[in-house]
């Protein structure tokens, strides 16, 4: 087993234990801006991490330029999404968390 096999496979199982997270986190978490939180963050960087890895583990150069142009639409469309959707959550009135303590968008 050579050096770039094992590097893609931590990288691999590393994105998909992010990945697990964040579904964990998006099932367990009270309302719908922690849910956005751990559907975004963690999920995002696991992509990330699955895509990099499968980069190494392929090493075409076609294949690189695809998965790094799957990582750029990642990047851009996954943070704006959800900031779109909780903005649009909090305008309709969503309920916040009993937990939650600071409000900076209320009036």
């Amino acid at each position: 087993m050579n050096f770039s096999v094992v590097v893609a496979s931590v990288l691999m199982v590393g994105g998909a234990a992010l990945t697990l997270l964040g579904a964990i986190g998006t099932h367990r978490f009270d309302d719908v801006f922690a849910r956005m939180h751990s559907a975004t963050k963690p999920v995002t960087l696991g992509i990330l991490l699955l895509l990099l890895g499968a980069s190494v583990a392929l090493s075409e150069r076609d294949a690189v330029m695809k998965l790094s142009l799957a990582a750029a639409l990642q990047l851009l469309t996954a943070p704006f999404g959800m900031q779109l959707l909780g903005r649009a959550a909090y305008r309709t009135g969503t309920e916040l968390s009993p937990t939650t303590v600071v409000d900076d968008l209320a009036e």
